[in-house]
């Protein structure tokens, strides 16, 4: 096998540190979230997410900026989301997450944004990430 085809970043997420499952039963929404820490940063981050559009948007969002960022960081992100659709005025670190801004309209629907998010705090936690 070529070399360029089993990059570091693609051998982190073959073998994670922590993999978590978690899942909305009011929606359906299920999100496992598997990520690689090193070095005090997340080395590796990959997820599956069987659920609605706001589900996968969010996850998306951590799989975008989560490689090379500290836990404190995504930790952060989590806070502006929630506070974000409970309706504070922020501008978030990550600009993609106003896209979430209407969601605050829609109560029923903020677990299904922050589930991601709650992945993402579980898996820091469980692997030990200050």
């Amino acid at each position: 096998m070529s070399e360029s085809l089993y990059k570091q970043a693609i051998l982190d997420l073959v073998d994670p540190t922590m993999s978590v499952t978690l899942h909305n039963p009011l929606c359906g929404d299920r999100v496992t979230l598997d990520l690689r820490l090193g070095d005090g940063l997340v080395r590796g981050l990959g997820h599956r997410v069987r659920g609605c559009a706001l589900c996968e948007a969010a996850a998306s969002a951590i799989g975008k900026h989560a490689s090379g960022a500290t836990p404190t960081q995504l930790r952060q992100s989590g806070e502006e989301i929630a506070a974000l659709i409970a309706g504070q005025d922020l501008n978030p670190v990550w600009p993609e997450l106003l896209a979430f801004r209407p969601v605050r309209d829609f109560k029923s629907r903020h677990r299904c944004v922050l589930l991601p998010f709650e992945a993402l705090a579980q898996a820091l936690a469980e692997g030990g990430a200050h």
